[in-house]
């Protein structure tokens, strides 16, 4: 039964994405079968086979021990008292942003050296032989995987300008789905290193996710197939080239440093905002004898169908769609936090699957940044933006939910990771209980 909801979940979501078409005529099954093939051939080999486990593990484990040469570096700052029990790992600011930070000036680093431009052409290369999409969109997609919507766009920065409309869309729909590799330890450190297998996973789903979903909703105009996108004129820019590797390690250190200065502060005002919020719904339904009354129970309610469609049990669809509707209203960032102090009341499938669903920036404020950061380097393409801006923040959501639907309908031939022993999460000490569940528990 689990495994036909699923069938049905996945079906619904092409479904809408087909509803939403610009042009159904236009949709080329060559791009969307192979692009569909490839995520779900992700979810298969990482969920549904032993090998496919193994290899992820081992992934994860190598991206564990990487990151934890940030502990090297926050002990030296911070010192061995606030970076041990009782704090460390579960304080926010300890335990989450300095890894942004030693990420970024690897990252640089890496760039500086080279090595990430081949791995970038080399998976994009793969991915335009597979999907059969121009090289620059494919470019685009693969850098998505390891940098964020802030970042990839300078990778094809000078094809920006003369992108098509159906062109600008999959780049501004894959940065929607993906994540910042630069933030994914940061994600572990929020829910827990035992997830990390399934926030790797999800990364490298959501650049055929979004391709999927991006051409569907607005597929190639059939004069425009084949031709890739001329070098226009770009804007200029004032970022200083690297001299040398030092230099490279702290310009990295210094962008993550902005970073993890914007996302500490993000987290902070919007917990601070929707526990506020939670205050004054709750005072609401008093009036009416429901003080449980939340942002979240009622983004719950509204979400949870879609949950339960995504293969998570009835009675934990609630607090899984309040998950996500936080992550798409306010940002992941939000939702993680709640899903780290949620998650020791739920089952490993719905944490699972959550975990799949809430790994993308699509959110109301990608809208904005991609504006600015895309905008800025290809200026004549902001009226663009600006008008497809909600329909990628929907193909990124609806990417982010196939990888959840895909992973779900693993999940019912292979089991989930083990639940590790109760561990604390680097969450907020004071968030507020973002995961309550509506009274009604019984199955549609």
């Amino acid at each position: 039964m689990e495994r036909l909801i699923g069938l049905v979940g996945i079906i619904a979501l092409l479904a809408i994405a087909v509803l939403f078409s610009s042009n159904r005529r236009w949709i080329r099954p060559r791009i969307v079968v192979p692009a569909f093939l490839l995520q779900a051939g992700f979810a298969i080999l990482v969920i549904g086979t032993p090998w496919g486990r193994a290899v992820i593990q081992t992934m994860s484990n190598g991206v564990s021990n990487l990151l934890s040469y940030a502990d090297e570096g926050t002990r030296f700052l911070f010192g061995d008292v606030l970076t041990q029990a009782p704090y460390g790992k579960a304080v926010f600011a300890i335990g989450a942003l300095p890894v942004i930070i030693f990420f970024a000036s690897l990252i640089s680093v890496l760039y500086y050296l080279g090595i990430m431009q081949l791995i970038i052409k080399w998976v994009g290369g793969a991915i335009q032989k597979v999907t059969g999409i121009t090289k620059v969109e494919s470019l685009g997609a693969a850098a998505n995987i390891f940098v964020g919507q802030s970042e990839s766009p300078l990778v094809i920065r000078p094809y920006l300008a003369g992108l098509t409309p159906s062109q600008l869309f999959t780049v501004m729909t894959v940065g929607m789905a993906g994540v910042a590799g630069t933030i994914l330890g940061a994600y572990a450190g929020m829910i827990g290193p035992h997830l990390l297998p399934y926030l790797l996973a999800a990364s490298f789903m959501s650049a055929p996710g979004g391709i999927l979903m991006a051409k569907i909703m607005m597929p190639d105009d059939p004069k425009d197939i084949g031709i890739e996108p001329v070098v226009m004129p770009e804007a200029s820019h004032d970022e200083e080239k690297p001299a040398n590797i030092i230099m490279a390690a702290a310009q990295g250190a210094q962008t993550g440093v902005k970073l993890a200065v914007a996302v500490g502060a993000m987290v902070m005002a919007f917990v601070a905002l929707v526990a506020l919020a939670n205050g004054i719904l709750a005072g609401i339904g008093g009036w009416f004898g429901y003080e449980a009354l939340s942002f979240q129970a009622i983004i719950g309610a509204i979400f949870r169908p879609v949950m339960w469609l995504m293969g998570v049990p009835w009675e934990e669809s609630a607090t899984v769609g309040g998950l996500f509707g936080s992550k798409v209203v306010l940002n992941e960032f939000v939702a993680f936090i709640d899903l780290g102090r949620a998650q020791g009341g739920m089952s490993m499938a719905a944490v699972a699957i959550a975990t799949f669903a809430l790994c993308g920036f699509a959110n109301f404020s990608s809208i904005a940044i991609q504006m600015a950061v895309t905008g800025g380097l290809a200026p004549n393409q902001r009226p663009m933006i600006a008008k497809l801006g909600l329909k990628a923040l929907l193909a990124g959501s609806l990417s982010n939910l196939m990888s959840a639907a895909l992973a779900g309908l693993m999940l019912g031939v292979a089991p989930p990771l083990a639940k590790p022993a109760p561990a604390a999460p680097a969450v907020p000490a004071t968030a507020p209980d973002f995961a309550p569940a509506l009274p009604s528990e019984t199955a549609p």
